[in-house]
């Protein structure tokens, strides 16, 4: 079988609570986060999954992906890759969208207009295909634990589209996606999925 990126969304922080645009910001996870990390660890270590023991497993360097990798059981596994970390506001950083089109117009969108001081949209672009290029290449399925955006941007790029399909498909705070094949095309196998979320699952 060809290879697939299984994805995890790290679990809550302060900032992503409140909508606010956390790039490069190391902030930690909420107690909630955390619980949802562990959540999320046990669903993967139970059937069908059973701890994906063939998996090989990087993570974003910030805080809040490497303890939700951590705490949901992949943290000895795990290595560091820069690649992963989330998209860099710029000027944008902290702030709400709201906040942000008050200075930027109401029809800003980040998956179009990017964002003044940050990377653009072709330097994202280039970090997800380096993601997709590294999985497709490997001899076994990836997992990967990172950031809302460049998780979408990555999405996007594995189904051959502009990082602008993003905005399409959103992905909750830890939020399980699987990036697979269909019919010898790349598709989404799975998409933010939290049923490990819901108590009664």
């Amino acid at each position: 079988m060809a290879p697939r990126i299984l994805l995890v969304r790290h679990g809550e922080t302060e900032w992503s609570r409140l909508g606010r645009h956390t790039g490069r910001t190391d902030l930690p996870l909420l107690d909630e986060g955390r619980r949802t990390a562990k959540l999320l660890g046990e669903r993967l270590h139970r059937s069908p999954w059973n701890g994906l023991p063939d998996v090989e497993v990087r993570t974003s360097p910030l805080r809040r992906a490497a303890e939700t990798c951590e705490l949901a059981g992949f943290g000895a596994r795990a290595r560091p890759w820069d690649v992963l970390m989330e998209w860099d506001y710029g000027r944008y950083e902290g702030l709400t969208s709201e906040r942000i089109r008050e200075e930027a117009g109401p029809d800003w969108v980040i998956w179009r207009d990017g964002a003044p001081g940050g990377e653009t949209l072709a330097e994202v672009t280039a970090r997800a295909d380096e993601v997709v290029d590294w999985a497709r290449s490997a001899d076994r399925d990836v997992l990967v634990f990172a950031h809302g955006h460049l998780l979408r941007a990555l999405g996007a790029r594995w189904l051959g589209q502009d990082i602008g399909f993003g905005a399409r498909i959103g992905l909750a705070a830890c939020g399980f996606s699987v990036l697979g094949w269909a019919y010898g095309e790349p598709a989404l196998s799975r998409w933010n999925d939290t049923g490990h979320l819901d108590p009664r699952s």
